[in-house]
């Protein structure tokens, strides 16, 4: 039989302490809810008493959560020093909280218990059984973070194992070995976790790594190798300071390379959508190159590498990323050899001959000299592969623009005028704006609506300036970046000129303009 690890995500209370991000109860229950259909095994909602919102969410949770396989978790603290847990207020706020299962978090390191607690050592371990005991017998299941254990057992081993001895003995089912400062390098982990099994042989144990020194993840596997059956982390690293184990990793990592049963295999492939899902959520960018989940983690830049790509898929690949719902990318540079703009040209329906493949590597390699940058531009390498092959777009011609800003009534105002032609219609188009570009980005937009109602459906998502010879000044060229998308997908464009509106039309009209050749060509196939 497989070995199995349970999954305990704690992205709702240790993610949370991360700088940046801060959950509503509506958040909280959303990701909750993405968590269970990802499959985890259990969910900690947070600390029932330590604010409002999780209080409102451990209220909701009751009765708008239809969990099917992930537990709810609430965490709270063993009892105060010198007070019966029925007598501490947030022991009683926890049980409160009414769920199946607690995650009771105590000190296991006697600088803390002598320098924070202030208790003696028999009283420390005393909390901890009192309070186990206490949630056992309101017939809940008790889990049992020992705090800066690592750290705790270097320090004193016999305090440290006799206050996991006291939880295991009070009923705790589980027994995680925490260590909250994300100092220990892997070897030490694995001796502490082989010595700490041997002396409590009957106990089951859970890990909790941070990730301070980088080793989060691989302390994680190096404890499922030693025998914990239960490891906690976060969605996408989140956590303080440096975040905690990321579950992106550590799934993949347990099912896919160490055979261990983990989530349920069927919602594996749900592992990145999960994964951006949340981060919308939480509304942070999500670092694109997070191993497995990351947009780039699966991307391809260099020639040598998308050359062997198109031979064999596996070639630079680990494992096929579509296992954990990844995708393969290749992107175009001044690295790039033909088999990557081949490849590239495919994507939108273009089969091109190594003479023209070499003609547009060889253009790619002049523009990118010039300042632009490809890669992230899927729509100007588009625009530049068709024109490489003698293509001339007919959706539309601009005759000119024009752009002025005024200080109107105290505030600045920019208005824009184009002048296009569509078919045998010149029309001109003015429109105002917060600043130029959404001055041209509307002018434009207007003038061709008429003759194509879906460039409405087609969103300016991003806009992106940098500047590439800070030395010359006001003379600079600068480098706009721009992320156009629709219902179906996104791209990118570029615009490269001394004159910042130059560089800015660019980017935004071919930004439209391939919103509109996309929709053309789905309009055909329909």
């Amino acid at each position: 039989m497989k070995q199995a690890i349970e999954i305990y995500d704690t992205t709702l209370r240790d993610g949370t302490q991360q700088e940046g991000i801060s959950l509503t109860a509506k958040d909280k229950l959303a990701i909750c809810g993405l968590l269970d259909d990802l499959g985890v095994a259990y969910v900690e909602g947070g600390w029932p008493g330590a604010n409002p919102k999780d209080d409102e969410f451990f209220a909701r949770a009751r009765t708008e959560l239809d969990l099917k396989t992930a537990q709810l978790v609430a965490f709270g603290s063993t009892r105060r020093a010198g007070v019966k847990p029925g007598d501490d207020e947030q022991v009683q706020r926890l049980l409160a909280a009414d769920t199946g299962t607690v995650c009771l978090v105590g000190k296991a390191w006697d600088y803390h218990i002598d320098h924070a607690l202030r208790v003696s050592h028999d009283e420390a371990v005393a909390m901890v059984a009192d309070t186990v005991s206490f949630f056992r017998s309101e017939g809940r299941e008790v889990f049992f973070d020992a705090e800066h254990f690592f750290d705790g057992y270097r320090s004193n081993p016999d305090l440290a194992t006799a206050i996991l001895t006291a939880a295991h003995e009070a009923g705790a089912s589980r027994l995680v070995l925490c260590d909250t400062n994300g100092g220990f390098l892997t070897d030490e982990v694995e001796r502490t976790i082989g010595e700490v099994t041997e002396r409590i042989p009957d106990g089951t144990f859970g890990c909790h790594f941070h990730n301070d020194s980088g080793l989060a993840v691989g302390n994680t596997l190096t404890a499922v190798k030693g025998g914990v059956t239960q490891v906690q982390g976060c969605i996408n690293g989140y956590g303080e300071r440096t975040g905690n184990a990321d579950l992106c990793s550590v799934i993949p990592n347990l099912t896919l390379k160490m055979g261990v049963e983990s989530i349920p295999e069927d919602r594996l492939s749900r592992l990145t959508t999960v994964s951006h899902h949340i981060a919308e959520v939480i509304n942070l960018t999500l670092n694109p190159h997070l191993p497995y989940v990351g947009s780039s983690a699966f991307t391809h830049k260099a020639g040598l590498h998308t050359s062997a790509l198109a031979k064999r898929s596996d070639a630079y690949e680990h494992l096929d990323p579509s296992t954990i719902g990844n995708t393969t990318r290749m992107v175009v540079s001044e690295l790039a050899g033909r088999s990557t703009v081949v490849a590239k040209a495919s994507e939108f329906g273009l089969d091109l001959t190594p003479e023209d493949a070499q003609r547009i590597v060889d253009t790619i390699k002049e523009y990118e000299h010039a300042g632009y940058q490809f890669e992230a531009a899927g729509g100007s390498f588009e625009l530049l592969a068709r024109r490489a092959l003698g293509w001339e777009q007919d959706l539309f011609e601009v005759e000119s623009y024009r752009v002025f800003v005024e200080q109107r009534a105290g505030e600045v105002i920019a208005e824009a005028t184009v002048k296009a032609h569509v078919g045998d219609q010149r029309i001109v188009s003015t429109r105002e704006g917060d600043g130029p570009v959404s001055a041209m980005d509307r002018a434009l937009r207007a003038a061709l609506r008429d003759s194509y109602p879906s460039i409405d459906d087609i969103k300016l998502t991003d806009y992106r300036v940098r500047d590439l010879d800070s030395s010359e000044g006001s003379s600079a060229r600068v480098r706009v970046l721009t992320t156009h998308a629709d219902a179906d997908s996104s791209w990118g464009c570029i615009g490269v000129h001394q004159n910042i509106i130059d560089a800015s039309w660019t980017a935004v009209s071919d930004g439209l303009l391939i919103g509109l050749m996309r929709a053309q060509r789905r309009a055909e196939i329909a």
